[in-house]
């Protein structure tokens, strides 16, 4: 940009006398320094929190800002200390005893690429408002949530050596919710993802990736064999090299079944993770792309393999009754089961979802197979009982201790997953996950002792104005029946579900909510949208917002961060001198 675009700030005189002023031009106040006989020109606020730098000190070529005591280099801004972004700077000449500076200079990095770059930094260094920051400023520039996504996931594979986590998982579910939630909910959800990743990363070991074997001349059913083998006697290096090799050597499709297949080859692994967090994996990668990202993504699961716990160890599958051994009685009918049920449609019973809410392990793993043989696809199967898995979310009973929310949450997540594998793979193996995910469901019976009612409502008021209610409820402790209510409310009162979504997602990203949480209200709006039956999916919409209600309020302190992050990124005032 050529010196027609300097404008006349000050006269140097004045500024040497001074030391320091402050100007405007375009809409933003500039701090000029004299200082060691030279002229500088910066943003005057401070782009960590945005306190006046002019009331700072300069020593030494180092501007140090009174606040949180963030320090740049003078002439070109950047910063010393990660946790505050660089100042910009503004070229200035004198002339005749005039300063001039250009108020509108070339970036010297394009605004995405300086965002992408701070999102890095912001997860290395784990740094909530740097994070948020950038994720504002990448949705400004149109980066959306693929950016962030990205750079999380590759963050994440790369430096978490426990591999594929909470984190990764949250950030799935969250790339999920994205289409789902409006305006700057949109820019939470990411936020919350990216941060999530960064916290569950942070204090780890960096992980180092396997390579793939050099004969790629392998069959399926030997890679598959190798893997589950390797699985098996928790041998994670083993199974890395052979993961990594059926990626290149096999289908997608193919993959998919192997690692089904060996997710399922023990009961309920690592209580709903293995399976959940597999899914989300597969999830990820129908964002970023199969062929780039797949080796990094898959091979980060293979902890959850060969580390999870495995069920079947558990008392509590084995006494007083030994469902393990009921469920692996019926894998090992699963070959039969499929071949009398071959070319068979199946038509679900009356009363088969209540079935699968008995006290009786037996007639429940009975129900299944029959279902099976009868033609029960690994889709309707597994939405059968995922909608059992449903209903013990919607009818927990707020008698029981606070942290039995999170196991009828666990069998929900597991079961949603195992639905939605079913729609990656039709291996023989997912019904395992079937058995399991029913056997889990049957675990969790006494925790609907009594149920809990599904709240009756009347139709007729104005949705919207239902809809502030439900924001309302959820301000509140205790309001566990209420938001239920005022959901059932919405659907009477002929409410679009998008809306409802909408308004339950804002009532989720405005809190510190946990891990679980963010699961299970992701989850519950995935369920709705697989679901056809109007009572089924309102019975997912209250299971979600009796979760989300039972969890809300909470301190909010990362809204606090975001609502920081989005003002600073406007232009406001924090402060009031400046």
């Amino acid at each position: 940009m050529g010196t027609e675009s300097y404008v006349p700030v000050c006269d140097l005189a004045d500024l040497e006398a001074e030391g320091r002023t402050v100007v405007s031009e375009d809409g933003r106040t500039i701090a000029l320094f004299y200082h060691e006989k030279e002229i500088y020109a910066v943003d005057n606020r401070c782009p960590h929190m945005g306190f006046p730098l002019v009331e700072g000190t300069v020593d030494e070529g180092m501007l140090t800002c009174h606040w949180h005591h963030a320090r740049f280099e003078l002439e070109e801004g950047d910063t010393f200390d990660p946790w505050a972004d660089d100042v910009q700077t503004f070229p200035v000449e004198l002339r005749d005893g005039q300063v001039f500076l250009d108020p509108d200079p070339e970036p010297t990095v394009e605004p995405a690429t300086r965002w992408r770059n701070r999102l890095a930094d912001g997860l290395q260094e784990d740094i909530p408002l740097v994070m948020a920051k950038a994720t504002i400023g990448l949705d400004e520039e149109g980066m959306g949530f693929e950016t962030p996504l990205r750079t999380a996931v590759d963050f994440g594979t790369k430096y978490r050596a426990s591999g594929w986590g909470r984190g990764l998982t949250t950030l799935s579910y969250m790339a999920e919710l994205y289409p789902q939630v409006a305006g700057r909910d949109k820019r939470r959800a990411m936020f919350t993802g990216v941060r999530e990743v960064a916290d569950d990363v942070a204090g780890e070991a960096p992980r180092f990736q396997q390579y793939a074997f050099r004969n790629r001349d392998l069959s399926k059913s030997r890679l598959k064999s190798w893997f589950r083998e390797n699985c098996e006697v928790r041998d994670a290096d083993g199974a890395e090299r052979t993961l990594l090799t059926a990626i290149d050597a096999l289908s997608p499709d193919e993959v998919v079944e192997m690692l089904v297949a060996t997710a399922t080859d023990h009961l309920y692994m690592d209580a709903s993770h293995t399976l959940d967090f597999l899914n989300s994996a597969l999830s990820t990668l129908d964002h970023l792309g199969w062929d780039e990202h797949a080796p990094a993504v898959l091979a980060s699961t293979v902890p959850r393999f060969t580390d999870g716990t495995r069920s079947e160890e558990l008392s509590s599958w084995r006494q007083p009754v030994d469902i393990a051994a009921l469920c692996f009685d019926a894998h090992d009918r699963l070959d039969d089961l499929v071949a009398a049920g071959r070319n068979r449609e199946w038509t679900e019973p009356n009363g088969f979802v209540e079935t699968l809410l008995t006290d009786d392990p037996e007639t429940i793993l009975e129900a299944l197979c029959d279902a099976i043989a009868d033609g029960a696809t690994q889709q309707e199967l597994a939405d059968a009982v995922a909608r059992a898995a449903t209903r013990r979310v919607a009818y927990f009973a707020t008698n029981n201790e606070f942290g039995d929310w999170d196991t009828v949450h666990h069998t929900f997540v597991y079961a949603n997953a195992a639905h939605e594998l079913a729609a990656r793979t039709d291996a023989t193996e997912l019904y395992r996950a079937c058995f399991d995910g029913a056997m889990s469901v049957y675990l969790d019976r006494f925790l609907n002792s009594p149920r809990a009612p599904v709240p009756d409502a009347d139709g007729g008021r104005a949705p919207e104005a239902i809809r502030s209610e439900i924001l309302d409820a959820l301000d509140e402790q205790g309001g566990v029946n209420r938001t239920a209510r005022l959901v059932v409310e919405h659907f009477e009162s002929d409410g679009d579900p998008a809306d409802l979504k909408r308004v339950l997602g804002r009532g989720l990203l405005r809190e510190d909510a946990d891990f679980h949480t963010l699961q299970n209200v992701g989850a519950a709006f995935r369920r709705f949208d697989a679901l056809e039956a109007p009572d089924e999916r309102r019975l997912a919409m209250v299971a979600a917002a009796r979760y989300l209600a039972a969890h809300t309020p909470t301190r909010r302190e990362f809204e606090g961060t975001f609502s920081i992050a989005t003002r600073l990124h406007r232009g406001e005032r924090l402060h009031e001198a400046e």
